[in-house]
């Protein structure tokens, strides 16, 4: 299982820059620390942990085990890996698809990967959706992982049937929650 490391060395001080970008001197002193982009600090954002990650990835692995061979994706609320297994003899193809499917959850906030199905079509109000963002999924088996009211991740799976990739999915899911 590929557990990502911690963020936390881009926090860091920065006493005197002097930078020119596109045409304007910018000058900047102080403290610099990573945020989202509206000032809250990493401590502040609602995330999933590594180990939740971890653990999630492994109640969907039981669930697997019998059912089928599947690729497993747990990204945080940017869309980015946290934890990622691929199940002995699962598709290779579907490595990127179950990343594809959690990214897809967080960047809709999270709406399951297969609600966006129907919208898809010819004629539908998001055809073409498939072809962005860096492969956007439309089928299920990416949920949304909720805590205390927080989107704070997705889960994708892939490998099986839709109907069994959201099985296996929704077990990673119950765990988050204690279902």
């Amino acid at each position: 299982m590929l557990l990502l490391p911690s963020l936390s060395f881009l926090s860091f001080s920065l006493l005197s820059v002097t930078t020119y970008a596109h045409g304007i001197d910018c000058a900047m002193s102080g403290n610099l620390t990573a945020t989202n982009g509206i000032g809250s600090t990493p401590a502040q954002r609602h995330y999933i942990s590594a180990s939740q990650a971890s653990a999630i990835v492994s109640a969907a692995e039981k669930a697997a085990a019998s059912i089928v061979p599947q690729n497993i994706a747990v990204v945080d609320p940017s869309g980015l890996l946290v934890a990622f297994l691929r199940m002995d003899n699962a598709y290779p193809g579907s490595i990127d698809i179950s990343i594809k499917k959690a990214r897809t959850s967080v960047l809709f906030n999270g709406i399951p990967s297969g609600a966006l199905l129907n919208q898809s079509y010819s004629g539908g109000g998001l055809y073409g959706i498939e072809e962005t963002n860096g492969g956007i999924v439309v089928f299920g088996g990416g949920l949304p992982l909720v805590k205390d009211g927080f989107l704070v991740g997705a889960i994708g799976v892939s490998g099986g049937t839709v109907a069994q990739d959201v099985e296996v999915a929704q077990a990673g899911v119950d765990w988050l929650t204690g279902s």
